[in-house]
């Protein structure tokens, strides 16, 4: 028996943002994987995760598997390699059970989704497997359209940056062109606002985090006093745009 593993993207968490595309393909498999973080023992903490809970919206509780991975995890490698190791193998036997199986992630599953180690490691244990993706939509575009910062503009480039790489990274794309987004920003946001000050960016970026949820925070970012941020925050800082309407075509 074949078998398909699609990845799908369910957006920020709004479960109005997935698309019927991503609706259709979770209803169609036999089995709907969320990932969910590991507890300090390595297994399953219970938290429901954005995912699982945009999913829930679609298919029924009783087709959804929870699979543990070390979301959380950046120090100790060798730990996220066993987390990854064992969710994949758990991946394999739903599929060899099932033939299709949705793994459902957070905004696009080509963007920084844990899908990408998930298939990589899929396509060693069950050869021959079917690997697509669903798009999704991302939380910059979402921020966007909530705040009304314009992403890009005419010929402007625009660079999506995680802090997870440290301040310095996102202060090396605010000095270049164009509108600068960073990702992953929340633990660091006092490095952020003077990398923003520094640049001369304060002014018209903005954050947000919790995009499409009940605590949902969107803010100018010359707000911000430093205060760590939750983890999955997002920051747009917008082109320097000056001049008549369509003067960087």
């Amino acid at each position: 028996m074949s078998s398909s593993l699609v990845g799908v993207g369910v957006g920020p968490g709004d479960p109005e943002l997935v698309t019927v595309k991503g609706v259709n393909a979770l209803r169609a498999a036999d089995v709907v994987v969320v990932p969910v973080m590991a507890a300090a023992d390595g297994k399953d903490g219970g938290e429901r995760g954005r995912a699982e809970a945009t999913v829930l919206h679609y298919v029924p509780e009783e087709k959804v598997v929870r699979v543990v991975f070390a979301l959380n995890e950046r120090s100790d490698r060798a730990r996220r390699e066993a987390a990854w190791d064992a969710a994949g193998i758990r991946v394999a036997e739903l599929l060899r059970a099932h033939g299709s199986v949705a793994f459902a992630t957070i905004g696009d599953p080509n963007v920084y989704s844990t899908f990408t180690y998930l298939a990589q490691t899929i396509e060693e244990l069950v050869p021959g497997t079917v690997v697509e993706t669903v798009p999704g939509i991302t939380a910059m575009q979402d921020l966007a359209a909530r705040s009304g910062a314009v992403l890009t503009e005419g010929t402007e480039p625009l660079t999506l940056v995680p802090v997870t790489a440290g301040a310095a990274v996102l202060k090396d794309a605010l000095a270049g062109p164009g509108t600068v987004v960073a990702y992953k920003f929340g633990r660091l946001a006092e490095e952020v606002v003077a990398a923003l000050r520094e640049t001369g960016r304060l002014d018209d970026a903005v954050w947000g985090s919790a995009l499409g949820l009940p605590d949902e925070s969107i803010s100018p970012a010359s707000d911000l006093d430093g205060t760590p941020l939750p983890y999955l925050s997002t920051l747009i800082a917008p082109a320097q745009r000056h001049g008549e309407r369509g003067g960087k075509l």
